[in-house]
């Protein structure tokens, strides 16, 4: 998971994904194909968006072709549509990187209006690769798997209901850690410890880190606070019967799982990584310091 210098490796089949009916990612979309032409490149473009260029006889494929084709995927569009791209890319021996048309950007390096110079450096071989792991979650009701997905970001126990709050125990390698009343929790990886785990309170874990976090949300007490685990830790979820309401598991914001009173639900580290590409002058704290707005060196 820790960010190293790459070994030489040229890159010879790229895959391009971009967000549907998004004028900026078009554009951008257009001028990388256009570029990556010009160099010789075997391009396949994302099913979604092929439509969107006039360009005969463009080759396409969804996301799990372009994962099993490509030695590298570029990812147009904000850290949202990053995750979900991640989510399934990191399935495959894919290395991603993206070009930032949302808003932070904390997974997207490159500049929609200058990727010349740093994609043609990383096309040669002049790259720094990191890691990233995913956290899977399943749902178990009455001793079977009912749901089951991935998160790239964090996996958050919340209640259908606005303000209403709910109850569990965690466990922590199927140790006992605590009983919680509160509006959820948010179980995050280094990744997404910049996101909804920042918002809440929580710390921020450096991408080398093989932990995670577990923070309450809003607990309705005040000796709970947000705790750093090994991410080789398996964390248990048992809901309390006593809940009122049917709860959902959220995974980074976009896939919601169904969890009603007596279930389980089981969150542990995936197998597999995502691969993460970036240009060789990265740093994770200039990113920090761009994005969070941090103050400029005393001396």
């Amino acid at each position: 998971m820790s960010t190293q210098q790459a070994d030489f490796s040229e890159f010879k089949t790229i895959g391009l994904i971009a967000k549907p009916q998004h004028a900026g990612a078009k554009q951008t979309l257009q001028s990388l194909y256009d570029f990556l032409q010009k160099k010789g490149l075997a391009v396949i473009v994302d099913l979604r968006v092929a439509s969107e260029l006039s360009i005969n006889n463009i080759q396409s494929d969804d996301l799990v072709g372009i994962g099993k084709r490509c030695d590298l995927a570029i990812v147009i569009g904000g850290d949202g549509y990053m995750l979900g791209a991640a989510r399934v890319l990191s399935r495959f021996d894919i290395a991603v990187i993206g070009v930032n048309r949302g808003n932070l950007g904390f997974l997207t390096d490159l500049d929609p209006d200058n990727f010349k110079a740093p994609l043609s450096k990383v096309l040669a071989g002049h790259y720094l690769v990191e890691k990233r792991f995913l956290l899977e979650t399943q749902i178990h009701s009455h001793g079977h798997i009912k749901s089951s997905n991935t998160a790239v970001n964090e996996v958050v126990l919340h209640p259908d209901k606005i303000a209403h709050m709910i109850e569990f125990e965690v466990y922590v390698d199927d140790d006992f850690m605590l009983n919680q009343r509160a509006d959820g929790l948010i179980i995050s990886t280094p990744t997404g410890s910049t996101a909804y785990n920042l918002s809440g309170g929580g710390p921020i874990l450096t991408p080398n880190l093989d932990a995670i976090c577990l923070l309450p949300m809003f607990p309705h007490t005040l000796n709970s606070r947000p705790i750093v685990i090994d991410a080789n830790s398996v964390v248990r979820l048992k809901i309390a019967q006593s809940n009122q309401s049917e709860m959902q598991i959220s995974c980074d914001s976009h896939v919601n799982l169904s969890v009603l009173p007596g279930d389980e639900v089981i969150i542990r580290k995936t197998a597999h990584q995502l691969k993460l590409v970036h240009p060789e002058n990265y740093n994770y704290f200039h990113v920090l310091q761009n994005k969070l707005g941090w103050g400029n060196k005393l001396f």
